[in-house]
């Protein structure tokens, strides 16, 4: 009786002994299994992806990894292990029975990709860990090149976009409002800060991406629109080159910003603004109906590096032709004694038109003198899309008799002070020569054009 009843209590514990055996776990990063699962080999290396990841799209795909000396036994489904590098995915091991010898674990991966470039997973199965590498693309090319107009503006609003970070859209693209769009300054960005992102933090197929749309905005009349922007940008980076500023002047310092959403309902904009050059589009329900304000300004007024460029020359230009066209008597009726150091209409004075017109009137002008203050006025327009410039140009031109002319200091536009001021029922052009800022020796120049009824689209709170 005794030998029976030893014979159960052993038969008990081996039994009990083996019952632990088969259920105590080994939990290994992001995935549980029996501590009878195990295999010799994990291989990274050999790993085949079900599908191809992009940026800022939505990934759903398995990554199978090829082990050996697997032992034949079931493991359940892992936790969760969220990528490094690349942001934003999360791989997971489903459920499943080892092979005895050489087999695969899969491993689910899902999420959205905030960027291009790699994203990694360290995981660890049956005692062996490595790391799975899942190549993030960037977006294919949007060929925009078949499309036209609006729709044109949009779709590279929309290609620059698929190039940038999850982050960088979050930065680029803003709410359209007010306080957004009056953000800008004729002063370096360290020193006034800007919406949208910085030029200089673009990689080359960003920032191609970036003067693409810039450059779609722009005219394409000679050194006027996109050649005027690239011109003002080098005169940036040839203070730095010269030795005469630091870090905080360049092109890389130029900003890009798009508020709203780019569609042909609704409103937004498009804003790249910097220390001497701001452009601010307002487009309304696909329509461009605000090319205003446009700030552009150089220093030095020209530079020799390889080439001669003066980027604002012809502005300059055509006022001292308009001014030299115009009768001693109409010279004194357009001239003022009043001083101007800077331009009345700065930024931060929004739409704080004068109310009352004061100078020459455009009614009092010949027809030659009459071209010859469009030609100024087309210097300005210029700067928008050819099609969209037209249109600007003909309402500027229908309104010019009622439009008003006034200077102050010489007609040469060349001394410091010298200004000159175009005001009409739409049209705001202010030009003045100021003093040297980073060349102290040497005057600068600084304009800006307005319209009356659409700055900022004819936003205005």
């Amino acid at each position: 009786m005794k030998r029976h009843i030893l014979l159960l209590v052993a038969s008990a514990i081996i039994s009990s002994g083996a019952f632990y055996a088969c259920t105590k776990s080994d939990s290994g990063s992001g995935s549980t299994t029996t501590s009878t699962a195990s295999i010799t080999t994990l291989s990274c290396s050999a790993v085949t992806y079900s599908a191809t990841a992009t940026i800022n799209t939505a990934y759903t795909g398995t990554a199978i990894v090829a082990y050996s000396g697997g032992n034949g036994v079931g493991y359940s489904a892992g936790t969760a292990i969220a990528s490094t590098g690349v942001t934003g995915l999360t791989a997971t091991l489903a459920a499943g029975t080892l092979a005895s010898g050489i087999g695969n674990l899969t491993y689910n991966i899902t999420g959205t990709p905030t960027a291009s470039g790699t994203a990694s997973f360290a995981i660890s199965f049956g005692g062996q860990s490595c790391s799975l590498s899942l190549t993030v693309n960037v977006a294919a090319t949007t060929n925009c090149s078949s499309a036209t107009g609006i729709s044109k503006v949009i779709c590279l609003c929309e290609a620059f976009k698929a190039t940038l970070s999850t982050s960088q859209i979050t930065t680029t693209f803003i709410a359209y409002n007010f306080t957004n769009a009056k953000k800008w300054s004729n002063l370096p960005a360290a020193m006034s800060a800007r919406n949208g992102i910085r030029l200089g933090d673009l990689s080359s197929t960003q920032l191609a991406a970036a003067k693409a749309l810039i450059q779609e905005i722009s005219g394409t009349t000679a050194n006027e629109g996109y050649a005027e922007v690239q011109q003002v940008w080098a005169a940036d980076d040839w203070l730095v080159s010269d030795g005469k500023a630091g870090s905080d002047y360049g092109s890389g310092n130029y900003y890009l910003a798009i508020l709203g959403t780019p569609s042909t309902s609704g409103t937004f904009e498009i804003l790249e603004t910097g220390h001497h050059k701001t452009i601010a589009n307002t487009y309304v329900n696909g329509v461009l109906v605000g090319a205003t304000p446009e700030f552009s300004a150089v220093e030095p007024i020209s530079w020799t590096n390889g080439s001669t460029y003066a980027p604002i020359s012809q502005e300059r230009d055509a006022f001292v032709t308009f001014l030299t066209s115009l009768s001693s008597t109409q010279l004194a009726t357009a001239k003022t004694n009043a001083t101007y150091s800077d331009l009345v209409l700065v930024p931060g004075k929004e739409w704080s038109f004068p109310t009352t017109y004061s100078g020459l009137q455009g009614s009092a002008l010949t027809s030659a003198q009459k071209t010859n203050l469009l030609n100024v006025i087309k210097t300005y327009t210029g700067d928008v899309d050819d099609t969209n410039a037209a249109t600007i140009l003909n309402t500027y031109t229908n309104e010019l008799d009622n439009t008003y002319v006034l200077y102050s200091g010489t007609n040469t536009m060349t001394t410091k002070n010298d200004y000159f001021q175009i005001s009409g029922p739409h049209v705001w052009i202010e030009f003045i020569i100021a003093g040297g800022i980073v060349y102290s020796n040497q005057n600068h120049i600084h304009s800006i054009w307005r319209d009356r009824v659409n700055d900022y689209g004819g936003t205005k709170n």
